[in-house]
C-alpha cells in the first residue's frame, strides 16, 4: 500500500486504499461463503465420490436457495451455473457459482420466470441438469417436460407428478384415490365473484378461497361472511394472476384453528419411498409461515406413522420421485386432512435435515441421476429438535409484516454460536429490492430438546445484526418466549389470537426496563471515561454520575458509580441496583456483557449524540435520552417540535405498483374504506382511509410505480 502513497496524490491514494480494501473484503466474503460449512455438522449421508454424478448443474433460482444448492453441489464435486436478473448482478449466489448468466430485467416475468431465457442459458452453458429450488419454475410442469425433451435432467419429480399436484382440484381427486383424508369443498373451478359467493354459502362459513395453481400463501384468503368473500375473491385472483399467471380459484371449508403439519417425503425412480418425519408450520401470517419446528409437540409415534403412510401412499399413486412435502391440516381431535402437496424442496427443509442427518439437496441430485435411496423407513432418524425462524425485511407492527426495502449497511449473522445455521443469500451491502420476496434468511437452531432449541433461537436472534431495513426479529423473539408457544399450544390462528390488535412491539417488564436503562447509563458513563482519557489522565475521570433517562416518554432518575473492585458500573434505579460488567467496548456489535452476573446481549445501534441512544435489546430497538441531571433541568426551556398533520392524505407505506384505485375525486369515504391496492414483493396490500372525508385529489393511476411515502390520495 505504501507504493500507492508514493505514486498518487494523497487524496487519490486514500480513495484507492478504500477501493482496494473493499475489494479484499468482498473477495474474502465471497470465498468464505463459497467454502462455508455450517456451525454444526448434521449431515450423515456422506458423498460417495465413486458414484456417477452430473458434471454441471444450472440453478434456476436466486438468493439463499441458490447458495444452498451450490454448497451441496460443491460438496459433491459438481460445477454450478447461476442465473440472475440485472437487479441481482452483484448477488452472493452469482459470485459463488462457477458460471453465471444474466436473464434480463428485474421483473420475474422477464427473467426468472422466462422459460425461453432459462432454456437458452442451459444450452449455452451445457448444463446436464437443472435444480429449480422453490418458487419461480420449481412447480412448472411445462418447464420440466421441456427439459425432458432436451435430454436435460430436472432435479425434481416428473412433469406428470407436478401437473397432478400443481392443480389443487386435481390433487384433491388424486389424494382421494390414494385414500388420503381430504377437506370438504367445491369440486370445480369458481367462475366469478357471484359464483364464489354462492359456493361459500352452500359450504357454510368460514371458507378458504385459494388459487388452484397457488402455493407459498399467495392467492389465499379466509372469508367469514359475504363481504369477505367478495373482497377475498377479488384480491386472491389478482394475486394469483400476478404470481402464477393463473387466476383460477377454488373454495373449500376452512377448518378453524387447526395445526399445519407437513410430512417430508423422499422417493427414487425405482419405487422406493420414505417419509422423513414431520414439521410443525402453524405459526403463520397471511398464510405464509413464520416459524417452523421439527418434530411437532402434537404428534405421537402412532399419528406420525399414520400421516407418514398416507403421504407415502399419495407418492405411490403419483410414481413420485425426488423430495416433496405433503401438507395436512390437523384439528384439535387429531383428525388430519390433506391440504396440498409441494412437489419441490420446501423453504423449511433445513429443520428436517437437522433431525434426520440427511442432506435433501444431495438426495435430490442423486435421485435425478437415477440412483436408489440408500435408506429404508427404519433407517430414518428422529434426533433432537430444530426450529427455523424466517427473518424478513418487513415491519411486523404494520399488519404482521409490511415489506421493507433498502440496503443492508450492517449485517452480521449469529453463526459464531454453536448449533446455529443461517441460510441466506445476502451479505453486508446487499440490497433488499421491491421485486422479490422480502426474506433475508432462515435462522435454524438445533438442540437435544425443544427448550434448548428455543433458548438458542432467542440468543441467536439477540445476536443478529441487521441495519438498513426494517425486520421482524422483535416478533420472532416475542413468539419464541410467549407462554402459549413455549407450552406447544399453537394453531394457524396463533398470531391473531395472541396479538388480536396486531403486534405493537415487545413490551418491557419492570426488570427488563430497568436493565435497558442500566445499560444506557453504563454506555454514557463509559463514553465519558473514554472521552476524558483522550484529553486528560485516566485518573481525572469521575467515578460517579447522575443521569435522567427518558424511555417511552417516562423519565427515570439513576445514580451510577464505578466499582474498581468488581470492574463494573453500579447503577441505582428505583431503589434497585444493577451491576453492569465493564468487559465490553462500544465498537462491538453485538455486545456481550453481564448484568448482575447474567449474560446479556445488546446492540448499540446509534452513538450517544446529544444524549440520544438507540439500543437493541431482546430483539427490539429502544430510543432513549440519557442526560446528566444538570443538563436535563434545562430541557423545559427547549421549544417543542411540531408534529406534521398526516390525517388528510394517504401515503404509500412501501415502494410498489398500483393495482387498483377504488375511489374518485369528490366522493365521500369513511374511515377504513379501501382506497387503492399496491402490490409489493408479490403481495397485494389494500390501503385504507385513516379518516372519513371527501377526496380532494388522486395522484396515481393503475399501473403507476410509487415510492415509499409518496402521497397517493389527498382529502379536503
Amino acid at each position: 500500500m505504501s507504493s500507492f502513497n508514493f505514486i498518487l496524490r494523497p487524496g487519490v491514494a486514500s480513495h484507492m486504499k478504500r477501493l482496494w480494501l473493499r475489494k479484499v473484503k468482498l473477495t474474502c466474503s465471497m470465498k468464505t461463503r463459497a467454502m462455508q460449512t455450517h456451525a454444526f455438522d448434521y449431515f450423515n449421508d456422506s458423498v460417495d465420490l465413486d458414484e456417477s454424478k452430473f458434471g454441471k448443474i444450472l440453478i434456476a433460482n436466486r438468493s439463499e436457495i441458490a447458495c444452498r444448492i451450490i454448497r451441496t453441489a460443491r460438496r459433491m464435486g459438481i460445477k454450478t451455473v447461476a442465473v440472475y436478473s440485472t437487479a441481482d448482478s452483484s448477488s452472493v449466489h452469482v459470485r459463488m457459482a462457477d458460471e453465471a448468466v444474466c436473464l434480463g430485467p428485474p421483473a420475474a416475468r422477464e427473467s426468472y420466470l422466462n422459460v425461453e431465457k432459462v432454456l437458452a442459458a442451459i444450452k449455452d452453458t451445457g448444463a446436464e441438469a437443472v435444480h429449480p429450488g422453490y418458487g419461480f419454475l420449481s412447480e412448472n410442469a411445462a418447464f420440466a417436460a421441456e427439459l425432458e425433451s432436451m435430454g436435460v435432467a430436472f432435479i425434481g419429480p416428473s412433469a406428470s407428478a407436478i401437473r397432478g399436484m400443481g392443480d389443487k382440484l386435481e390433487s384433491k381427486r388424486l389424494a382421494m384415490e390414494a385414500q388420503v383424508n381430504t377437506i370438504p369443498g367445491f369440486d370445480g373451478v369458481v367462475s366469478d365473484e357471484n359464483h364464489c359467493l354462492e359456493i361459500a354459502r352452500n359450504i357454510g362459513y368460514p371458507v378458504m378461497i385459494k388459487a388452484s395453481a397457488g402455493g407459498g400463501g399467495k392467492g389465499m384468503r379466509i372469508a367469514r361472511n359475504d363481504t369477505e368473500v367478495r373482497e377475498g375473491f377479488r384480491l386472491s385472483t389478482s394475486e394469483a394472476a400476478s404470481s402464477f399467471g393463473d387466476d383460477r380459484m377454488l373454495v373449500e371449508k376452512f377448518i378453524d384453528s387447526p395445526r399445519h403439519i407437513e410430512i417430508q417425503v423422499l422417493g427414487d425412480k425405482h419405487g422406493n419411498t420414505v417419509y422423513l418425519n414431520e414439521r410443525e408450520c402453524s405459526i403463520q401470517r397471511r398464510n405464509q409461515k413464520v416459524i417452523e419446528e421439527a418434530p411437532s409437540v402434537f404428534l405421537d409415534a402412532d399419528m406420525r406413522k399414520a400421516m407418514g403412510e398416507q403421504a407415502v401412499a399419495l407418492c405411490k399413486r403419483l410414481n413420485y420421485s425426488s423430495a416433496g412435502t405433503v401438507e395436512f391440516l390437523v384439528d384439535s381431535a387429531r383428525n388430519f386432512y390433506f391440504l396440498e402437496m409441494n412437489t419441490r424442496l420446501q423453504v423449511e427443509h433445513p429443520i428436517t435435515e437437522c433431525i434426520t442427518g440427511l442432506d435433501l439437496v444431495h438426495q435430490m441430485i442423486r435421485i435425478a441421476k437415477g440412483h436408489r435411496l440408500k435408506m429404508s423407513q427404519s433407517d430414518v432418524a428422529l434426533r433432537g429438535w430444530a426450529i427455523e425462524s424466517r427473518v424478513y425485511a418487513e415491519d411486523p407492527t404494520k399488519g404482521f409484516g409490511l415489506p421493507s426495502v433498502g440496503r443492508l449497511y450492517q449485517y452480521l449473522e449469529p453463526t459464531h454460536l454453536s448449533n446455529v445455521r443461517c441460510d441466506s443469500g445476502v451479505e453486508e451491502g446487499s440490497e433488499i429490492s421491491v421485486y422479490y420476496d422480502p426474506m433475508i434468511s432462515k435462522l435454524v437452531c438445533y438442540g437435544q430438546t425443544r427448550q434448548q432449541a428455543i433458548d438458542l433461537s432467542v440468543k441467536a436472534l439477540d445476536s443478529y445484526v441487521i441495519r438498513g431495513v426494517a425486520h421482524n426479529i422483535a416478533l420472532l423473539r416475542d413468539i419464541l418466549t410467549e407462554h402459549r408457544f413455549v407450552s406447544g399450544n399453537i394453531s394457524t390462528a396463533y398470531l391473531n389470537q395472541v396479538y388480536p390488535d396486531g403486534f405493537n412491539g415487545r413490551q418491557l417488564d419492570q426488570k427488563s426496563r430497568r436493565r435497558v436503562c442500566a445499560l444506557a447509563a453504563a454506555i454514557l458513563a463509559k463514553a465519558d471515561i473514554r472521552a476524558r482519557a483522550f484529553v486528560n489522565k485516566r485518573h481525572s475521570a469521575p467515578n460517579s454520575w447522575q443521569f435522567v433517562i427518558t424511555l417511552h416518554e417516562t423519565q427515570i432518575s439513576c445514580n451510577i458509580r464505578y466499582s474498581d473492585s468488581s470492574r463494573s458500573f453500579v447503577v441505582s434505579i428505583d431503589g434497585e441496583e444493577e451491576l453492569v460488567a465493564d468487559d465490553f467496548n462500544l465498537s462491538q456489535s453485538p455486545i456481550y456483557t453481564k448484568v448482575d452476573g447474567r449474560d446479556v446481549v445488546f446492540q448499540l445501534n446509534s452513538k450517544a449524540q446529544f444524549g440520544n441512544l438507540k439500543i437493541g435489546f431482546e430483539g427490539s430497538d429502544y430510543d432513549l435520552s440519557v442526560l446528566p441531571k444538570s443538563a436535563h433541568e434545562y430541557m423545559k426551556f427547549m421549544p417543542e417540535k411540531s408534529v406534521a398533520d398526516t390525517s388528510k392524505r394517504l401515503v404509500a407505506p412501501m415502494p410498489g405498483v398500483v393495482k387498483s384505485v377504488s375511489c374518485d375525486v369528490g366522493c365521500q369515504v369513511v374511515k377504513g374504506q379501501e382506497l387503492c391496492i399496491v402490490e409489493a414483493m408479490k403481495m397485494q396490500n389494500s390501503l385504507l382511509a385513516d379518516t372519513s372525508g371527501k377526496i380532494k385529489s388522486i395522484n396515481v393511476k393503475v399501473g403507476s410505480n410509487v415510492s415509499k411515502d409518496d402521497v397517493l390520495v389527498e382529502f379536503e
